[in-house]
């Protein structure tokens, strides 16, 4: 007999499935998994909480959900209360308020603009349309980034460092969109990736004609990195449901899998709540 899925497992499934643009339309039209994560914003365990934020954060990025995402019963007011309770933390606050700020800026006509067909491009864009000028982007190309075990690695290192607000992976490309406070400096990103020992990171901008350019971090560890006690780890790889975690958020077109998954997920949350 399978092991029924905890909430923490729920809802990190549904963040990885965000992830992927191809899944993103289904899960705000399903009738179960949008309600689900606003609850899931109320959860007593700030991981899940967390987790639940960057899903709904991931969905947003999809323009022609915001309207609906807005009007959904419960979602403006669970995001208030994340960012006025004073028990939140700072960085889960942060997030809270960027994706409010964002839903509330959708008008109706981001509904009736046209889809955006996926494009490698377009996925590398995460989080960059951001107008929150308390956070900024930083894109890293991660030597020995090679496999899901790796990644959980990076994924430790970086949850480790006050100021990092959430994160995505582009595995194929061996790369790391990550969200951070404004007065963190990018050289912390690359110390907490070199002390795996196994990894190491370089930072990737764009020049004055728009090209990449690819910039070394400092070797000497002269950046002090302040640890954040306040945010717990992910739930560890191996306890998700997800058999290829790293295919759930890199991979382009799985929406036939994701949507699989989403029935698994609604059916647990319609079995768990009441609404």
């Amino acid at each position: 007999m399978s092991r029924e899925p905890d909430a923490l497992a729920v809802v990190n499934q549904l963040r990885d499935l965000a992830a992927d643009p191809m899944n993103r339309r289904a899960i705000v039209q399903d009738q179960g998994c949008l309600p689900g994560l606003i609850l899931f914003l109320e959860h007593p365990n700030p991981q899940v909480v967390y987790s639940a934020l960057l899903a709904v954060r991931y969905l947003a990025e999809r323009r022609q959900n915001r309207e609906k995402m807005k009007g959904e019963l419960g979602m403006m007011l669970s995001l208030q209360n994340v960012m006025q309770k004073t028990t939140t933390p700072g960085e889960t606050k942060l997030l809270a308020s960027e994706i409010y700020e964002l839903l509330q800026a959708s008008n109706g006509e981001d509904a009736d603009k046209p889809e955006e067909g996926p494009s490698c491009r377009r996925k590398a864009q995460f989080f960059l349309g951001s107008t929150n000028k308390r956070a900024k982007t930083v894109v890293l190309h991660i030597h020995g980034l090679d496999d899901s075990s790796r990644r959980s690695l990076c994924e430790e290192s970086l949850l480790k460092i006050r100021g990092v607000i959430s994160f995505t992976f582009q595995m194929g490309v061996k790369r790391c969109i990550v969200r951070i406070r404004s007065d963190l400096k990018a050289e912390a990103l690359g110390s907490a990736i070199a002390s795996t020992e196994v990894m190491k990171a370089q930072q990737v901008v764009r020049g004055k004609d728009g090209e990449e350019v690819i910039i070394p971090f400092p070797e000497d560890g002269s950046v002090t990195v302040e640890q954040n006690v306040d945010l717990p780890d992910y739930l560890p790889e191996e306890e998700s449901p997800s058999q290829e975690p790293d295919k759930a958020v890199t991979c382009v077109g799985t929406g036939q899998d994701g949507a699989g998954w989403l029935g698994t997920a609604a059916n647990f949350l319609s079995r768990s709540f009441y609404w």
